[in-house]
């Protein structure tokens, strides 16, 4: 039986998360929004006290020297997250969860420093021909001798800018199947500053200021085969690996961020006046403010779920899929609601409606468009009726 109260410990593990985004990041939004950067300072001093505070890579095993928080903490822990900007609660980095997979020297050499913050991850997969369709990616790396040569690009490349390595994916094979021919890739550790990898800042989002991410080059670069990520032609299994909790996360996220856009909402419409009245008295108003709660609600039920059947080894990608559509269309619904309510102010950047606005259109893109999530659960839905 489903039961989502919090525990004593959980309890806890909310109320330091919350005070953690109060006291260390919220304060700093604004210079974030208005530079598109986290100054370096701001990003050392953030980074230690989270490591401090044992926020720091949560979601890595402590045999790796992590928090090891499941899935359910880990995603109560995000929804207080989620109430703050991307780009400085991402300081409070979430190492690949597949460094795990990694070989014993790989894991000293790259997840464990990770871990430590010394050093920091970015993830490889989207190209500009080939976004939420992986198996179309062109990027490839042919073995020669002990070595794999790499060529290709990628783009919208998360922490990208600061990362010292990539966790990239590239064609290794292409194989025959009854279906036609079938991308094999695998996944490979290249650290920045590898002869034939150059990288630069990507061009400026709409969402998401200060969330820095980048573009990836890769022109006849060698890279040893002890620097592929688990075995030949794995890259697929791995990215799930990647994929589905973080869409769980990504739906923690989004019901955090949900929750602020309605107390900010529910408190103007109970102070903002018109026609002798507060607005919150229109029906116009309060039944906005009514959707928002319920679909609050429901989105927090979901992902809480997909968490739980994580944990217990039970959930399916739908059910990680089912959390981050519902989250994030959510979200893009409070938001417009709110701008609606706020009026022309919402709409103005003295206020931070018009900011939460503009970041949620983003979160129905990335990690798989809505488009794909629905894919993945009619997919799954036909599957059953079919057998």
């Amino acid at each position: 039986m489903m039961d989502f109260s919090p525990t004593e410990e959980q309890q806890l593990l909310i109320d330091s998360a919350r005070n953690f985004v109060r006291k260390e990041l919220l304060p700093h939004e604004d210079v974030v929004e208005r530079e598109d950067w986290i100054p370096d300072d701001l990003y050392a001093q953030v980074k230690q006290r989270a490591l401090d505070a044992g926020f720091y890579a949560a979601n890595i095993a402590t045999d790796f020297g992590g928090g090891g928080l499941n899935a359910l903490d880990f995603t109560l822990m995000e929804m207080e997250f989620g109430w703050v900007s991307y780009a400085l609660h991402y300081i409070v980095h979430r190492p690949c969860n597949i460094l795990q997979a990694g070989t014993p020297a790989q894991i000293d050499e790259y997840l464990k420093p990770t871990v430590r913050g010394e050093r920091l991850d970015c993830i490889a997969f989207s190209e500009p021909g080939a976004g939420s369709d992986l198996g179309a990616m062109s990027t490839r790396a042919v073995r020669k001798g002990a070595d794999y040569v790499i060529n290709g690009s990628k783009h919208f490349i998360s922490f990208g800018v600061r990362a010292d390595y990539v966790i990239l994916f590239a064609v290794t094979d292409v194989l025959d199947t009854p279906r036609g021919k079938r991308n094999e890739v695998s996944a490979f550790l290249v650290d920045k500053g590898t002869p034939g990898f150059s990288w630069r800042k990507g061009p400026a989002c709409t969402s998401h200021r200060g969330y820095d991410h980048a573009e990836l080059f890769f022109e006849d670069c060698r890279v040893p085969a002890s620097r592929m990520l688990g075995r030949p032609g794995e890259g697929f299994e791995l990215a799930n690996k990647w994929l589905s909790p973080g869409r769980i996360s990504l739906g923690a996220l989004a019901v955090g961020r949900a929750r602020r856009v309605l107390e900010l909402s529910a408190g103007w419409a109970a102070s903002r006046k018109q026609f002798g009245q507060a607005i919150g008295k229109f029906q116009g108003t309060s039944f906005k403010l009514a959707d928002m709660y319920t679909e609050l609600a429901a989105a927090e039920m979901l992902t809480l779920r997909a968490a739980w059947k994580h944990d217990r080894g039970s959930m399916t990608d739908e059910d990680a899929a089912s959390a981050k559509l519902f989250a994030t269309e959510m979200l893009g619904r409070t938001t417009d609601h709110a701008v609606q309510i706020f009026g022309g102010m919402g709409l103005m950047n003295t206020l931070p409606i018009e900011r939460f606005w503009r970041d949620a259109r983003l979160e129905r893109i990335w990690d798989g468009t809505s488009e794909i999530q629905r894919h993945i659960i009619s997919r799954a839905i036909l599957r059953q009726v079919e057998r």
